[in-house]
C-alpha cells in the first residue's frame, strides 16, 4: 500500500480546472490564421492566479508533445514539466496535476527528476498523472513502437516508482522529496487489478454520472478508496436556470444545472472534477468567478 501523502484525497469532493484556461473551441476563427485547437495563452498567468485565489483545488495540464491537426488539440501549448515549474512559482495553494504524462515517449529517469523538481518547488503540490498515450502519429518521431506502449509503460512506471536504492556507488536522484501521488489515465493498456494495485488514483475519461457509477464501482473493487478523478467540458451559460444539455465530454447549462450535475457526480462516487472551459461561449474569468461564488459553497469546505 502506498504511503504517499495525497492532498487531493483529503477532500470528499472537490472542483478544479483543466488548462488551458481559454475558450478557443467556442470562438475559433479561421481567418486569424491560428490552427484549430491552439489556444490563446496570452492570459494564462492571470487566469491561473485567479483560479488559485478563487479556491479551485487543482489545475491539470496535458502532455501533448507534437501538435497534430488531425486531433485539433494542442493542450496548453507549453511543455508539461517546464510549465508546472512556472506555475509552481506563481501560485500558492492550488494542486498541480498532469493529466497525463505519456511515459513511453519520455525517459523515465528524467520524468522522475522532473517530478521531484516540481514537487520540491511547489511545496508538495504535484499529482503525477501518467498514461500510455493514444496518438499513433507521435510514436515514430520518438522511435517508439505504438503497439508495445503497454509494456513500455510498465517498465517506465517501475523506474518512476523506484527509490535511490536502485542506484549504486552513492549515486542519488536529487532533489530527494516525498514522492507525489501517482495517478493513471484510463487503463494504460493494463488490466484494472494491476492499475488499482500499482497507482494511487485514477483519471477517468469524461462521461455522464451514470457512466461514472459503473466505472467507480469497478475502481473501488480493485483500488478501494483511492481517488477517482474525471473532467467536464463546460459551457456555463449566463442564465442560471438554463437546463443541462449534453455534448461530447460535457454539458452546457447554467449555475443551477452545474450544481445538479456535480451533486450527481459526487453521488456516483467521483472525488474530483476538473472543469474544462474551451467550449465556454462567455468569459472564462467570469465563469470561474460565478462558480466560486455560487457552486463552491455546495461542495468545498470553508
Amino acid at each position: 500500500m502506498s504511503t504517499t501523502f495525497d492532498k487531493l484525497s483529503q477532500h470528499a469532493f472537490s472542483i478544479g480546472v483543466e488548462l488551458p484556461l481559454d475558450n478557443d473551441w467556442a470562438h475559433f476563427d479561421a481567418t486569424k490564421g491560428t490552427p484549430f485547437g491552439v489556444p490563446d495563452i496570452s492570459k494564462h498567468h492571470e487566469r491561473i492566479q485567479l483560479a488559485d485565489k478563487l479556491g479551485f483545488k487543482a489545475a491539470w495540464v496535458r502532455d501533448v508533445p507534437i501538435y497534430d491537426p488531425n486531433f485539433g488539440d494542442a493542450a496548453q501549448v507549453f511543455e508539461t514539466f517546464s510549465y508546472l515549474g512556472y506555475l509552481a512559482g506563481i501560485t500558492k495553494n492550488i494542486l498541480l496535476g498532469t493529466a497525463a504524462v505519456v511515459l513511453p515517449l519520455r525517459q523515465p529517469w528524467l520524468v522522475k527528476k522532473a517530478a521531484a523538481t516540481v514537487q520540491h518547488l511547489s511545496n508538495d503540490r504535484l499529482i503525477l498523472g501518467v498514461a500510455s498515450g493514444d496518438r499513433p502519429s507521435e510514436y515514430p518521431l520518438f522511435g517508439v513502437d505504438f503497439d508495445r506502449r503497454g509494456e513500455q509503460f510498465r517498465q517506465a512506471l517501475d523506474i518512476v516508482k523506484s527509490g535511490n536504492d536502485r542506484l549504486s556507488n552513492g549515486m542519488a536522484l536529487l532533489p530527494e522529496v516525498a514522492p507525489p501521488p501517482l495517478y493513471v489515465a484510463g487503463l494504460a493498456q493494463q488490466n484494472p487489478q494491476w492499475v488499482g494495485e500499482n497507482t494511487d488514483g485514477w483519471l477517468a475519461y469524461p462521461g455522464t454520472p451514470n457512466d461514472h457509477v459503473k466505472r467507480v464501482a469497478m475502481w473501488r473493487s480493485v483500488a478501494g478508496n483511492k481517488p477517482y478523478v474525471s473532467f467536464i467540458h463546460l459551457n456555463l451559460l449566463e442564465n442560471d436556470e438554463a437546463p443541462i444539455k449534453r455534448h461530447r465530454f460535457g454539458i452546457e447549462t447554467g449555475v443551477n444545472g452545474l450544481i445538479k450535475e456535480l451533486h450527481a457526480m459526487k453521488d456516483a462516487g467521483v472525488n474530483h472534477i476538473g472543469l474544462h472551459f474551451r467550449r465556454n461561449t462567455h468569459s472564462v474569468d467570469a465563469a470561474m468567478q460565478r462558480i466560486a461564488q455560487h457552486v463552491f459553497p455546495h461542495f468545498h469546505d470553508k
